[in-house]
C-alpha cells in the first residue's frame, strides 16, 4: 500500500468510533482529510462537530456538517485527529500543521481520543521531529533561549501565523526520554500558548495503517 492508501485505510476505520447523535471533535491534516471525507455517508446521524482548525472547518462545513465553537460543548464523544510522531506509550508530538493549541483544548474536552496515522509515525523516542511551540509574539526570542537552556534547538517558522495570531518555534535536536515532564516545562515559560507534545493527555485508540491493513491498539 502506498502512504497516501495506508492514510486513506485508517481516516476510513476511525468512521465506526463515530456514533449516531453525537458531537464529534476532528483534527487537522491529511489523515484527516480522509476520515472527514469518509463521514458523508453519516453525514445525518452527527449531531455536530468541533475543529481544530480552519481548514477542517471549511471541509466539514462542505459536507453540510454543523461546526460548533468548543465553548458550546462540555464534552465530546470522540476526538479523531493525527500525529506527527507517536510512541509506545500513545504519546505524541503534533503541530506540524501549526493547529497544536486547538488540538489540544480539543483533545481535552474529549472523553476519547482517536489517533489515525500511517506506520512511519511510529517511533521509539520522540524528537527526531522538530517539537513545535507556540509562542505569543512578543515572548519569541525569550521563549527561543530558554528552549536552548533545555537541551533543544529552536528554529522561528517563518511566515507561518497559527489561527490564533501566534507564531511558531519548531525545537531541533531533541530525544525526549520523559514527554510528561518535558512537556509542563515547556508549557511554564512565560509566552508560551502550548508545546505540541501530547504526553499528558495521550491518545486512547490508535489506528496505524499498515501493508497488511488498519491496526488497533487501546490504552
Amino acid at each position: 500500500m502506498t502512504q497516501d492508501e495506508k492514510k486513506k485505510a485508517t481516516g476510513e476505520a476511525a468512521v465506526e468510533y463515530v456514533k449516531p447523535g453525537s458531537i464529534i471533535g476532528v483534527g487537522t491534516g491529511s489523515t484527516v482529510n480522509y476520515f472527514i471525507d469518509a463521514l458523508e455517508p453519516i453525514k445525518e446521524q452527527i449531531k455536530g462537530a468541533v475543529s481544530s482548525s480552519e481548514a477542517s472547518t471549511e471541509r466539514l462545513k462542505a459536507l453540510g456538517i454543523e461546526v460548533l465553537d468548543a465553548n458550546e460543548v462540555a464534552s465530546l464523544d470522540i476526538y479523531v485527529d493525527g500525529a506527527d510522531e507517536i510512541n509506545a506509550r500513545n504519546h505524541m508530538i503534533k503541530g506540524g500543521g501549526a493547529a497544536l493549541t486547538r488540538e489540544k483544548i480539543v483533545a481535552a474536552i474529549a472523553d476519547k481520543f482517536v489517533c489515525i496515522i500511517d506506520d512511519t509515525k511510529h517511533v521509539d523516542v520522540l524528537g527526531e521531529f522538530p517539537l513545535p511551540v507556540e509562542v505569543i509574539p512578543m515572548a519569541r526570542s525569550y521563549v527561543a533561549r530558554e528552549l536552548l537552556k533545555l537541551g533543544g534547538d529552536p528554529c522561528y517558522r517563518q511566515g507561518v501565523i497559527t489561527d490564533n495570531g501566534n507564531v511558531i518555534l519548531d525545537v531541533h535536536n531533541m530525544k525526549i526520554q520523559d514527554p510528561r515532564g518535558l512537556e509542563d516545562a515547556i508549557n511554564a515559560i512565560p509566552g508560551v500558548v502550548t508545546v505540541g507534545l501530547f504526553a499528558n493527555r495521550g491518545a486512547d485508540i490508535v489506528l496505524t495503517g499498515t501493508d497488511t491493513g488498519v491496526k488497533k491498539v487501546a490504552n
